[in-house]
């Protein structure tokens, strides 16, 4: 089993940074990749960004050059580097780990998710 909590979330205005963390412990060892997800208000839960074990990212289109994924194994956390902030980036986030090497970060290719952690942007 691996736990997963977010932090960092909260309000912002439109443009601004905010900087997600994702806390993993239990069974770190059984972690490859890691991704980070996203539920707007009202709509399903999407991919925005994944990180493998190898260090190589890949981003949803809609945050490429925004957002910055980034994993230290020796603290077993997770960042999402948020910038330049837009009110459609407005929803809970979610870190979520795969305990096999995965090519597509669709959902139900992750094993484990955390509670998510809310992120507003205001216009």
């Amino acid at each position: 089993q691996v736990q997963l909590v977010e932090s960092g979330g909260g309000l912002v205005q439109a443009g601004g940074s905010l900087r997600l963390s994702c806390a993993a412990s239990g069974s770190i060892r059984s972690m490859n990749a890691m991704g980070w997800y996203r539920q707007p208000p009202g709509k399903q839960r999407e991919w925005v960004a994944g990180i493998r074990s190898s260090g190589s990212t890949n981003y949803a289109n809609s945050v490429k050059g925004r957002f910055t994924i980034s994993r230290d194994n020796a603290k077993n956390m997770m960042y999402l580097q948020m910038n330049s902030l837009k009110p459609e980036d407005t929803a809970v986030y979610y870190c979520a780990v795969a305990t096999r090497p995965i090519l597509v970060f669709t959902t139900t290719r992750m094993d484990y998710w955390g509670k998510g952690t809310l992120v507003t942007v205001s216009s």
